[in-house]
């Protein structure tokens, strides 16, 4: 453990209030620059170290304006520990608002309520005198964009927490993801008369039965792979023989994935080309005793983040209610999230 002075006139921070703050500033993913602005002028004013690192738009978002990620460390030396998660939520922007038990609105569990407890955890640690720092990221809810910028200026952590909904336990594993495109491609003619034409709808929707039929792989101790048809797209008009069919398919990993890879392909061949466009591992991660755990069906930046330290997930929130409208974090969970934080950090730093 790397000791650094504590700031003792810094006021303890209420995460609610900071979570507040951010779920009111929209940061739909390529629209991330002006909560990166804030927090970047929020943890400076708190002392920390702080440093913006610009994350590329892609061409359809270049309207969008720049986007960072954002980090912040001590003055001098590497932290030991890093918390992580991301800035950008996905659409449509919904506005905060609040009970007596829960926070609501786009971002409060997924991940602004979790960058909240983070920073508090963070900030008690340095109290303490633990060497620790914070990076938030742009991109994550689409190609984690942020994320393998930051891999390329890592601070020599030894450890990352990454934050992402797991209801307060840490995950055992994070399933991969592999994402496929389907085309098929026929001759057009008048549906009268079928025979005169090639139909690449039929193909296709062949081609994503024979895949729907696949037997994919199971561990045991994670679970089985998953398999969704998110978007088909095809045809010209009911009374036209289709000459182009596309389909997109999202299968989520517990293992290597060339056996599924290979399994598709075959699935498909004759009927359609297929066209792994995204692939995001399976990771198992670092459990520690006493506390409770789970196995995240989702993917997460960690795989892009290699060279911050050995992983761990772990943050408040249900994955249930994210990406949905009625999106919601328990105000106890953020406090509860906290203390989580600074115990698993106390006895990785500790050891």
């Amino acid at each position: 453990m790397t000791p650094i002075d504590p700031l003792p006139h810094v006021s303890a921070l209420d995460p609610i209030a900071l979570t507040r703050s951010l779920v009111e500033i929209d940061s739909t993913t390529y629209h991330e620059g002006a909560a990166g602005d804030f927090l970047a002028e929020f943890l400076a004013a708190r002392g920390w170290a702080v440093e913006k690192t610009g994350v590329p738009q892609p061409v359809e978002s270049a309207q969008a304006g720049a986007r960072w990620n954002v980090y912040a460390g001590p003055a001098a030396g590497s932290p030991d520990l890093v918390f992580s998660t991301h800035i950008d939520t996905v659409p449509p922007y919904i506005g905060f608002s609040e009970d007596a038990e829960f926070l609501y609105g786009r971002g409060v569990c997924d991940a602004k309520g979790i960058l909240a407890a983070q920073v508090a955890a963070a900030e008690q640690l340095r109290a303490e005198g633990f060497s620790v720092g914070l990076l938030f990221v742009s991109g994550e809810e689409r190609d984690s964009a942020g994320a393998k910028v930051a891999n390329e200026s890592p601070k020599g952590s030894r450890f990352l927490i990454n934050g992402e909904p797991t209801d307060n336990r840490l995950a055992l594993a994070s399933k991969g993801a592999l994402r496929a495109v389907f085309t098929a491609k026929g001759k057009m003619a008048h549906s009268a008369y079928p025979e005169l034409g090639d139909s690449a709808v039929h193909k296709l929707v062949e081609a994503l039965g024979k895949v729907m039929a696949l037997e994919l792989p199971v561990t045991e101790d994670v679970g089985n792979s998953t398999l969704n048809i998110g978007q088909i797209h095809g045809g010209r008009a009911p009374n036209v023989i289709a000459d182009h069919a596309e389909a997109q398919v999202l299968i989520r990993l517990v293992g290597d994935s060339s056996g599924t890879r290979e399994a598709i392909a075959e699935a498909a061949a004759g009927l359609a080309d297929v066209d792994f466009t995204l692939e995001i591992p399976f990771v198992r991660l670092k459990a520690l005793p006493g506390f409770p755990t789970m196995v995240a069906k989702f993917t997460t930046d960690i795989p892009q983040l290699s060279a911050w330290g050995e992983p761990l997930l772990l943050g408040p929130g249900s994955i249930h209610v994210a990406h949905t409208p009625f999106e919601k974090v328990a105000k106890q969970e953020l406090f509860d999230a906290v203390n989580l934080y600074v115990q698993v950090a106390r006895q990785l730093l500790t050891v």
